[in-house]
C-alpha cells in the first residue's frame, strides 16, 4: 500500500512540475490568455484610459467635460475617478446642457459654479457661451471629453464636444475623447443629410438623422471632414460590436438627459423627437416622454387606428392619454399615443417618427402647426413643405438616398470597430 501511495505522490509532483514549465513556456512566448490584469471582455474608454494609457493625463492639469453618464461599468463617475487619482490634477470640469450632474431641464441655463463633492470650478457650456473660452481653459494641458450620447443628430452633446475641440485647437492643447456605444448599435444609417442652410445646435453638420457612429468616430470624422483639425485622440473601446444595442453590452443605462431615462427612450427618440417641431406634445413632462405624443385637440382611437394601418415594422401604437406636468399643454389632458417597439431589429425610428407628423397633419391639418424648429430638427425645410402639399413618406426617403448614401462612403473611413 505504502509502495503504491508514494508512486501516486511521484507521479503528482511530475505532473505538477509540468504544468508549471508548460504555463511559464506560454507566458515567455507571449501565449498567455491575456496580457491584462483583471481583463474584461468589454472595456470603455475611461477604463482603457484609466488601465492602458494613464501616461495620456499622468502629471498633467486636466480639464473635463462630463455629465451623469460619465462613469465605468461599477458606475464610478469619473470625476470622483480622476479627483482621487494622485497622478492626476483634475483642474476644471464643464457641463454641457442639463450640466455636469444633470439637474438641469432642457434649454435651461446653468451658471458658473464650485463643484460641491471635488471643490473643481465647473465652466457651463450651454449659457453664455457652448464654447470653452480661453479663460475656461486657462493652465488646462489637456482636454477631456466623456459622455453617452445617444444615436441622433439632434442630440446637443456631440457638438459640445465639437465646439470643445475647435477651442482646445485654437488654444495649443490636446483633446481627448473617451469612447462609448452608440445605444442603437453602429450598423444602421437613416434619416435626410442635413441641409447646412438649417443648421443649429441640434443639427451643425451634415449628418443624417441616425448617424450609426459612437462619440470617438464622430470626432475623427468632424475632426477632419470639418476640418477641425484639433490634436485628437481617441481612446477606443475594448470588445464592442457594431451590431449590439446598448443592453447587450452589459452595461446599466445612466439617463443621458432628464427626458432621456431609459433604453426605450433612445429606441424611438430619433423619429419621435420631430414633434418638438410641432405644437404637439412629444411627451416631456410625463413619465414616458418621445413615447407619449398627443395634443388635447386628437382623437386618441382614431390616430391609434390610422397609424396601426400602415403596418409599419417593428412598431405597434396604443391609443393614450395623459396630463404633461410641464412643456407643452402643461397640465392639460392630452390624446394620443403610446409608441411601442416590438422588433427593434426592424423598427425605422425615422421613418416612423415622419409617418406620425404627416398622419397627426393629415387628419387636424387645421389645428396641427408645423414650426421653423421643425425644419432645423429635420434638416431642411422641403420635408415640412412636402406634408402639407401631401408628399409621402415613401417619396420623402426616395428624395434624400442620394446624400445619405454618399455619407455612408465617407463614413466608412472613420469606423473604429
Amino acid at each position: 500500500m505504502k509502495k503504491w501511495i508514494a508512486l501516486l505522490t511521484t507521479i503528482l509532483l511530475v505532473l505538477t512540475s509540468l504544468s508549471i514549465a508548460f504555463a511559464d513556456h506560454d507566458r515567455g512566448n507571449g501565449k498567455s490568455k491575456d496580457k491584462r490584469k483583471d481583463h474584461k471582455e468589454f472595456e470603455l474608454g475611461i477604463e482603457v484610459l484609466m488601465e492602458e494609457q494613464k501616461e495620456l493625463i499622468s502629471g498633467k492639469n486636466v480639464g473635463l467635460i462630463t455629465n451623469p453618464t460619465g462613469v465605468d461599468q461599477e458606475l464610478n463617475s469619473i470625476v470622483d475617478l480622476l479627483d482621487k487619482d494622485p497622478e492626476v490634477n483634475l483642474t476644471a470640469l464643464y457641463g454641457p446642457e442639463h450640466g455636469v450632474r444633470g439637474d438641469a431641464q432642457a434649454g435651461q441655463y446653468v451658471d458658473y459654479y464650485i463643484d460641491e463633492v471635488t471643490g473643481v470650478p465647473v465652466y457651463s457650456l450651454y449659457g453664455k457661451t457652448r464654447k470653452p473660452t480661453p479663460e475656461m481653459l486657462e493652465g488646462i494641458d489637456v482636454l477631456i471629453f466623456d459622455i453617452q450620447d445617444v444615436g441622433a443628430r439632434f442630440y446637443t452633446y456631440i457638438y459640445t464636444m465639437a465646439l470643445a475641440m475647435e477651442a482646445a485647437e485654437e488654444q495649443g492643447i490636446p483633446f481627448i475623447v473617451l469612447d462609448r456605444p452608440n445605444p442603437l448599435g453602429g450598423t444602421k444609417v437613416e434619416g435626410p443629410v442635413l441641409d447646412p442652410a438649417f443648421a443649429s445646435f441640434v443639427g451643425q453638420y451634415a449628418i443624417p438623422l441616425r448617424h450609426g457612429m459612437t462619440v470617438g468616430e464622430l470626432a475623427e470624422f468632424f475632426n477632419a471632414e470639418i476640418g477641425i483639425g484639433a490634436d485628437l485622440t481617441v481612446v477606443e473601446m475594448m470588445g464592442w460590436k457594431r451590431n449590439s444595442f446598448y443592453d447587450e453590452t452589459g452595461l446599466q443605462f445612466v439617463p443621458p438627459s432628464p427626458n432621456m431615462p431609459t433604453l426605450d427612450t433612445a429606441l424611438v427618440y430619433p423619429g419621435t423627437a420631430l414633434i418638438e417641431g410641432t405644437n404637439v406634445s412629444e411627451g416631456r413632462g410625463t413619465t414616458k416622454p418621445f413615447e407619449f405624443i398627443g395634443a388635447p385637440f386628437i382623437n386618441s382611437t382614431e390616430l391609434a387606428e390610422a397609424l396601426n394601418a400602415l403596418e409599419l415594422p417593428g412598431v405597434s401604437f396604443r391609443a393614450a392619454s395623459f396630463t404633461p406636468a410641464f412643456s407643452k399643454h402643461a397640465s392639460q389632458l392630452s390624446h394620443g399615443i403610446q409608441v411601442h417597439v416590438t422588433d427593434r431589429e426592424s423598427y425605422l425610428p425615422i421613418e416612423t417618427g415622419l409617418h406620425i407628423v404627416k398622419t397627426i397633419y393629415d387628419l387636424y391639418p387645421e389645428q396641427v402647426q408645423l414650426t421653423a424648429f421643425f425644419n432645423n430638427l429635420i434638416g431642411n425645410d422641403w420635408i415640412s413643405q412636402g406634408i402639407k402639399e401631401g408628399m409621402t413618406v415613401e417619396e420623402m426617403k426616395e428624395r434624400w438616398q442620394g446624400e445619405l448614401k454618399e455619407f455612408k462612403e465617407v463614413r466608412r473611413e472613420y469606423l473604429l470597430y
